[in-house]
């Protein structure tokens, strides 16, 4: 019974976690327009909203989109809308791994790295029942049933030159292999425009790399604090159990304890009745006799006061043991919680 509640327990902790990222129903009642820029021109009519079996087999020249909405409650909405794919060339087809379901990954949020909290996934995503898309995005990491899935987009291949190499002379000085490489770097303004452009792209493409690398290692860093706080959280709720546990095991042995107590308070005033008889000569070791040796005793199952007063002294050792440990696993859960929520909240 304690295996199946501590189970239990733990069970619902990780399926609280897994909500956070799971996207429950679809009925926000906002609606989204047709000029939507990646539909198909219509009028600008209201999209029509679709099931989730409709957005995992959308038909030909359909598309539909997966619009979050934030509410005054805090929490956030999301509804499907289907309507007739217009040009969306300008975004990225991003896969689903073969043992991923696609509907999973419908009602699963998305974000744009690990780590991110849970109400920070991307607002708008589209589906066309094979791959996933997101403007401005060329990978994500959709969060199903509370584990990260790594979408990925199909890179171009890099086209290869067909120029033919050029053989230098040697009193050639602008042939150099130096010169020829310091004028590729540099952005010849009064030639190739075209040429110019290309390599002007370049170097923003590549610093912008440069900068979302450094994003990505504060991700992963978001990413760490995550899964800790996670970690903790399930720390804190195993121990809070094994608390509970100890509480329970220590109740029992005071429940005995108080049992003999009992006992040993109805026997005592008996003892001085014995040894406070007049044939009784020595009251003082008659009483010894009673309480402090094994030669007496005063119950159908032989048992001494000296018995009686060791099984307390080990009924009362095992409830304070008890408490010890209970306490000790309640500063656990106290410590470990307080931790997992603050590495949520930052």
């Amino acid at each position: 019974m304690k295996r199946s509640f501590l189970l239990a327990l733990c069970l619902s902790a990780a399926a609280a976690f897994a909500g956070a990222y799971d996207i429950g129903d679809f009925s926000a009642k906002d609606a989204v327009m047709s000029d939507n820029q990646f539909f198909a021109a219509n009028g600008g009519q209201e999209l029509k909203t679709a099931t989730v079996d409709e957005a995992a087999s959308v038909p030909a020249g359909s598309i539909v989109l997966r619009q979050k909405f934030a509410q005054e409650s805090g929490l956030n909405a999301y509804q499907l809308y289907i309507g007739n794919k217009g040009d969306i060339s300008s975004m990225t087809a991003l896969s689903v791994p073969s043992n991923i379901s696609y509907s999973d990954v419908i009602k699963s949020k998305l974000y744009e790295r690990r780590g991110m909290k849970p109400g920070d996934d991307i607002e708008k995503v589209y589906f066309d029942g094979k791959s996933v898309y997101i403007p401005g995005a060329t990978s994500a990491i959709a969060m199903v049933k509370g584990a990260p899935v790594e979408l990925k987009g199909d890179a171009p291949a890099a086209a290869a030159s067909d120029a033919p190499k050029v053989e230098c002379d040697e009193f050639d000085l602008s042939c150099d292999d130096d010169i020829a490489a310091y004028k590729k770097d540099k952005v010849d303004v009064s030639g190739d425009l075209n040429r110019s452009n290309a390599q002007a792209d370049a170097r923003d493409y590549s610093a912008s790399a440069a900068a979302q690398d450094v994003k990505d290692r504060f991700g992963i860093a978001d990413e760490v604090r995550f899964w800790s706080a996670v970690a903790l959280s399930a720390l804190a709720a195993g121990s809070a159990v094994i608390g509970v546990l100890q509480q329970m095991k220590s109740s029992e042995a005071n429940d005995a304890y108080k049992q003999l107590e009992a006992v040993a308070n109805a026997v005592e005033p008996k003892i001085g009745n014995v040894c406070s008889d007049p044939r009784v000569t020595d009251t003082d070791y008659c009483t010894k006799m009673y309480k402090e040796t094994n030669e007496a005793v005063f119950t159908v199952t032989n048992w001494t006061y000296s018995d009686l007063q060791r099984r307390m002294k080990i009924d009362k050792d095992t409830k304070e043991s008890y408490a010890t440990a209970r306490n000790l696993w309640f500063g656990v859960t106290a410590v470990s919680l307080t931790t997992a929520i603050i590495l949520f909240a930052w």
